[in-house]
């Protein structure tokens, strides 16, 4: 008796701990911190996209020129995720997090006293700026923090105070706008990041980090690309990236459009060759997925409160509500994302949201006047779905990088790729021209989202380096011993 019952002791599973209560109260302080920082970044980034209305009125704007004003922080994001990913490898994931948050807090207060179009443009490149080095320094700090096999957790959790970010932005505009201005919207986007920042000098740093680079010197894509002598050609390489990227913003022709995009292609696939070496091919094929998700997923997010008041005659208390719902949908959609990341594998629930995502985006702009609650329904599913399924984007990104340089090849690959941000509002909008807004929007998020599901289903990148790798090893020439053996 005693032996079967010590026994059964022995054979008896153990209640697993649950996830949360493996981490610390130093993992969850990190997780808050960078957490609140980027609700903030929400905040600031999509205001802009409430009174675009309003700024095109006042600078006496086209749709398609006013567009270019969401598209302004992406031209510059390329270049903050380069610089200050770089600097996150070299100085600490902590310090680039206050960088970042300071520049875009700083870009966006400045866009209240903006007095042109110009001058507004400018300013929010510097929101795009500390954007970039948001999205790079806050998803590695956390994602170095939690243990690994909880690391899609951290990300899509992360990644939900983007959109809560958004719903604050959206009440507040209704509580803002239509009593006063919306240079007011602006300034307001300076007060919280002042307890993310004070959050920040008080974190540790990412133990991960640390004992790297207690080893050796993590690599600086800012000191591969333009330091010694790369930099003579590199830094005209860089400057003719951007002029590139800002004409073609600027409503070329078609064949003036497609000759500006083969330059900046080239551009960023020279940069990607010096900086990852061989490992380049996976940094294009994931610049070219992130690509194609911006190209999905912004129309939508720059121009639904365009869409909701010219085309669906909203006031702009209902715009803040149809806002509440989407942005709702999209942080539970990126903490369920997470979760089913950790239980199935990242690629698995990436490509199971996206391909839910394709129900529901027809349905949203087939509604017409005064299906207001079937729309909120519908923007909290799609955008859960859709839009849900990037809360685990930084985790499948990350996860082809080594570590000593995977802040600057997230920073870089992701927003070179977010430079499809940059084209979407501006694609949406001349596309509204012989369809309408609403359909435009639908046909870039149906196509689109179609791209990304086999880019990612199959993990194209990761093939492409596997075969970039065999031609290499092919191409080879044999060691000493294997020609002594023939």
């Amino acid at each position: 008796m005693s032996s079967s019952s010590s026994n059964s002791a022995t054979t008896d599973p153990v209640d697993p701990v649950p996830w949360y209560r493996e981490l610390s109260p130093r993992d969850w302080k990190a997780f808050a911190a960078a957490w609140l920082g980027y609700a903030m970044d929400g905040f600031d980034f999509v205001l802009i996209t409430l009174v675009l209305t309003e700024v095109a009125q006042d600078f006496h704007l086209s749709t398609v020129t006013a567009a270019t004003l969401v598209s302004a922080a992406f031209v510059s994001r390329w270049f903050g995720g380069l610089a200050i990913g770089a600097f996150g490898d070299r100085f600490g994931r902590r310090p680039a997090m206050v960088l970042s948050i300071a520049l875009y807090a700083v870009g966006a207060a400045l866009c209240g006293f903006a007095w042109d179009y110009w001058s507004l443009f400018a300013f929010r490149m510097v929101i795009g700026l500390g954007m970039a080095g948001e999205y790079t320094a806050s998803a590695t700090y956390v994602i170095e923090s939690w243990p690994a096999r909880l690391r899609n957790k951290a990300s899509g959790m992360l990644l939900s105070g983007y959109p809560l970010g958004s719903v604050l932005a959206a009440k507040t505009y209704a509580w803002v706008v239509p009593h006063s201005s919306w240079r007011v919207l602006f300034w307001l986007g300076i007060i919280p990041v002042v307890l993310a920042i004070y959050l920040r000098k008080r974190l540790p740093e990412t133990k991960e980090w640390t004992e790297f680079s207690a080893k050796e010197r993590p690599v600086s894509a800012a000191a591969v690309l333009f330091t010694g002598r790369r930099a003579a050609w590199n830094l005209p390489i860089g400057v003719v990236a951007a002029l590139s990227i800002f004409f073609v913003l600027r409503n070329q022709t078609l064949p003036v459009t497609l000759v500006l995009v083969a330059v900046i292609a080239a551009c960023f696939v020279a940069f990607a060759v010096q900086f990852a070496g061989r490992l380049w091919p996976v940094m294009v094929a994931l610049m070219i997925t992130v690509f194609c998700a911006f190209l999905y997923s912004w129309p939508l997010q720059s121009l639904l409160p365009t869409y909701l008041k010219t085309e669906l005659h909203y006031d702009p208390g209902q715009v803040s509500d149809a806002l509440l719902y989407a942005g709702i949908g999209y942080a539970a959609g990126s903490i369920l994302s997470g979760f089913l990341g950790d239980r199935f594998g990242t690629r698995r629930a990436y490509v199971s949201m996206l391909l839910a995502s394709l129900f529901f985006v027809w349905p949203v702009f087939a509604l017409g006047e005064g299906h207001t609650v079937a729309l909120w329904v519908l923007l909290f599913l799609l955008l859960g779905t859709g839009q849900g399924a990037s809360g685990i984007l930084p985790k499948y990104v990350s996860g082809h990088y080594p570590v000593r340089f995977r802040a600057a090849g997230l920073g870089f690959s992701y927003n070179v790729g977010a430079l499809g941000g940059a084209a979407a509002p501006v694609l949406g909008a001349k596309l509204a021209a012989p369809l309408s807004l609403g359909t435009a929007i639908a046909v870039l998020g149906l196509s689109l989202t179609a791209v990304v599901i086999v880019l990612v289903g199959f993990d194209v990148p990761a093939r492409v380096q596997r075969w970039a790798d065999a031609r290499h090893a092919a191409a080879k020439p044999p060691s000493a011993e294997a020609r002594e053996a023939v």
